[in-house]
């Protein structure tokens, strides 16, 4: 029996020994072994990456066109002589303060290209010097301001500024450009915010990327969903700078703006007339005015829920001042188009509300009157971790966001450039692949 104990402890002393080998050597190799950390980034596979990313890609190069000043600098002087102001000298032009209205992306996007790119941090694009080297062009025009130098202002046959002419000078301009004509203005991008911008020569631009707010008046050859970018209007009001909470916002539901607007804003009159009698709801008529900007302020700021109603078009600045407002986004425009639905879900914030049934009298504030509070601060929280997606100022916000959509149309518009050099001339009866029409079935999906 002795003997047996002593072969075991004999025994158990062998594996444990050589455990112990096993395991210095081991630590001994490991250290004299790369890791991942050390060996050059393009050498690991994403299935080796602990974190699962991808590897970065390279920045998207832009090379921002020199555009004569009277497509930029210029129209912001046109603006302020129409409205009083003395004609400057060359130099004194760019020193002008570009004037605040609802479509105003295309000074921000040809600011943030003038910046030096070590302040371009984090940017998905590149701004180059060369056009050479460019995988796309910028045309910085001021498209969306040249339609407001006269707004409201009587301007006599032949004289005065004229949008028109501007237009014509650019397309003329463009096409004297051997970059512009290489691809047919494929890889070109033009701001177009303002509905109504460049309608005088869209059928000339339409190959171009264009940044638009919605595309009601676009044909579905003119602008789409694949080479397009639906941007945000710039917000008319004060970001709400308070805590989460439904204890100061008294109102139900508010509303401020244009009551009378054409084709699908003609809903808003109807909405008018179906909600100014309820108790709880505020909706008042009002154009565009400081006193007016902060009357909509405090309203929106101190309401559950805004009223967000297709304006000419079906998309309206007033979404964008609801969620920096906190305030709950009801929208009424079965056709809305919506910024950076990528990487936004606009149901965890907003309600969707089918037109003809918001016309139903006593519908949607018995709807609105039922959600809970604690829904309304879920609501709230998500507005809040958005918001800086349509905050032309913020660092990280929509200037950012727009260039990152713009550099993911890249590889179609490599393919659509390399088609269509290939390509025999053809009488199409339908629109081409670059055409995608949304919603072709009618169907309707809200509350």
């Amino acid at each position: 029996m002795a003997r047996k104990s002593s072969l075991l402890k004999r025994a158990a002393i062998a594996v444990v020994s050589v455990i112990a080998i096993y395991v210095i050597l081991n630590a001994s190799v490991s250290r004299s072994l790369p890791s991942s950390s050390d060996l050059p980034r393009q050498l690991i596979r994403e299935e080796d990456n602990d974190e699962g990313r991808a590897p970065i890609q390279p920045r998207v190069k832009v090379y921002m066109y020199n555009l004569p000043k009277e497509f930029t600098y210029g129209l912001i002087e046109q603006h302020s002589i129409a409205r009083g102001g003395i004609k400057k000298s060359v130099d004194d032009v760019t020193k002008l303060k570009y004037p605040g209205h609802q479509h105003m992306h295309e000074w921000y996007l040809f600011s943030d290209l003038n910046r030096p790119e070590v302040d371009r941090s984090g940017s998905p694009i590149n701004r180059v010097l060369d056009p050479a080297d460019a995988d796309l062009f910028y045309v910085p025009v001021f498209s969306s301001l040249s339609l407001i130098v006269n707004a409201g202002r009587p301007v006599e046959p032949g004289s005065g500024y004229s949008d028109e002419k501007m237009q014509e000078g650019l397309m003329e301009w463009l096409e004297g450009q051997e970059w512009w004509r290489r691809n047919q203005g494929r890889d070109h991008v033009i701001s177009a915010g303002d509905p109504n911008a460049l309608y005088r020569i869209l059928d000339r631009v339409k190959n171009a990327v264009l940044l638009v707010a919605d595309f009601g008046r676009l044909r579905p050859d003119q602008g789409s969903f694949v080479k397009d970018v639906v941007i945000p209007y710039s917000h008319r009001v004060n970001l709400f700078n308070g805590e989460i909470g439904v204890e100061a916002r008294n109102t139900l539901l508010f509303f401020m703006g244009n009551r009378y607007r054409k084709d699908g804003g003609k809903v808003r009159d109807l909405l008018f007339q179906v909600l100014e009698k309820e108790d709880d709801v505020k909706i008042k008529h009002g154009t565009q005015s400081r006193e007016n900007r902060r009357a909509a302020t405090k309203g929106m700021h101190t309401s559950k829920f805004c009223l967000n109603p297709a304006g000419d078009t079906p998309s309206a600045c007033r979404l964008f001042d609801s969620i920096v407002s906190l305030c709950v986004p009801v929208i009424v425009s079965d056709s809305i188009e919506l910024p950076f639905e990528d990487v936004i879900d606009y149901r965890k914030f907003s309600i969707f509300v089918e037109a003809n049934a918001a016309l139903r009298p006593g519908f949607m504030v018995k709807m609105l009157r039922k959600i809970k509070t604690k829904k309304i601060l879920e609501y709230q929280r998500e507005m809040k971790s958005v918001r800086r997606y349509f905050d032309y100022e913020n660092p990280n916000g929509a200037v950012k966001e727009i260039w990152r959509q713009v550099s993911q149309k890249l590889p179609l518009i490599k393919l659509m450039s390399n088609r269509d050099r290939r390509l025999v001339t053809r009488n199409l009866t339908e629109p081409n692949c670059s055409c995608l029409c949304t919603n072709q079935t009618g169907l309707v999906t809200s509350i």
